[in-house]
């Protein structure tokens, strides 16, 4: 069984470190990355929602580069809404952005009605190029 492997990107946020996780595991290929959300350095929300999902965003774009990988690596999307019906066209304008050509990834969208003070969450499994 391959080893695991704590991957964090350089100025990590404050939220790894108080709520003890990992940005990222990889073990093998393959990079299992943690919830994303919105959130600055300090750990606070940012309060504009479509700023919310492009900072998201931002933040998993910074643990997949830590890993070697990017956008085109990922095979598997869920995301975290708080409240779906008002928020998803938003939420698909920056998605549809940033996540490329196809053949896309398998993606699965949750409603929920809580996120530690956040309105959206991202966590993707990505397969990590060979040689990285």
């Amino acid at each position: 069984m391959p080893e695991r492997q704590a991957i964090f990107p350089p100025g990590r946020h404050a939220l790894y470190e108080q709520h003890r996780y990992s940005a990222a595991i990889r073990s093998g290929d393959l990079l299992f990355v943690s919830g994303q959300v919105g959130s600055r350095m300090d750990g606070t929300p940012e309060p504009d929602y479509a700023a919310q999902v492009r900072l998201a965003f931002d933040n998993l774009a910074a643990v997949l580069t830590a890993a070697g990988c990017g956008f085109g690596d990922v095979v598997d999307v869920t995301t975290f809404h708080t409240d779906p019906a008002s928020q998803f066209a938003t939420f698909m304008e920056v998605r549809n952005k940033l996540i490329g050509a196809p053949p896309y990834p398998n993606w699965t969208a949750v409603g929920v009605t809580w996120l530690a003070g956040f309105d959206f969450e991202i966590k993707v499994i990505a397969r990590i190029p060979t040689g990285r």
